[in-house]
């Protein structure tokens, strides 16, 4: 296992890993119809945008294949002034989860913060995503609860937040 910096060519492998974990982490949550709409194509340009201007980091196999991402930099809603950075998405394989990786992928990006002086993070997770016991489990604190509409239906993101990332790892 590898976790590494993305490059713009890893734009496939993450839009891949992305349509996938949604696919099978938000059904029965988002509408299907949403779902279904998203492909590896229309997600892949996005991607090559994103890891050129922000911080996405890859976890791959030993023989290379992206397995799960993250992404994160500075808070960008301006709503919470106690906290400076974001983790904008850890995204992981159903196959790949639950091995830890969650963990090595959330590393990289808290050093990134801790290079621009960012000692504190939030992140957002759809109250009906089970992965949200992840962040609890690493001390993230419920700051808020935001009501999101996709495709008329309401859902409800949990806003956690660590005052100090520093004792994350």
């Amino acid at each position: 296992m590898n976790i590494r910096k993305s490059i713009p060519d890893d734009a496939k492998g993450v839009a891949k890993v992305q349509v996938d974990s949604w696919k099978t982490t938000y059904v029965n949550i988002i509408p299907d119809e949403y779902l279904n709409q998203m492909t590896y194509k229309s997600r892949e340009q996005k991607w090559k945008d994103i890891i050129s201007n922000q911080a996405v980091y890859v976890a791959e196999t030993n023989d290379g294949e992206i397995i799960g991402f993250s992404n994160g930099g500075t808070e960008r809603s301006g709503v919470y002034p106690k906290y400076k950075g974001e983790l904008y998405a850890i995204y992981i394989l159903k196959t790949h989860q639950r091995k830890g990786l969650g963990k090595l992928l959330l590393e990289p990006i808290i050093e990134e913060l801790k290079q621009k002086n960012i000692f504190s993070m939030t992140v957002l997770v759809l109250e009906e995503n089970s992965s949200r016991l992840f962040y609890e489990s690493l001390g993230a604190k419920k700051i808020d609860t935001v009501e999101i509409e996709i495709l008329g239906k309401k859902l409800n993101e949990i806003v956690y937040g660590w005052e100090n990332v520093r004792a994350i790892i």
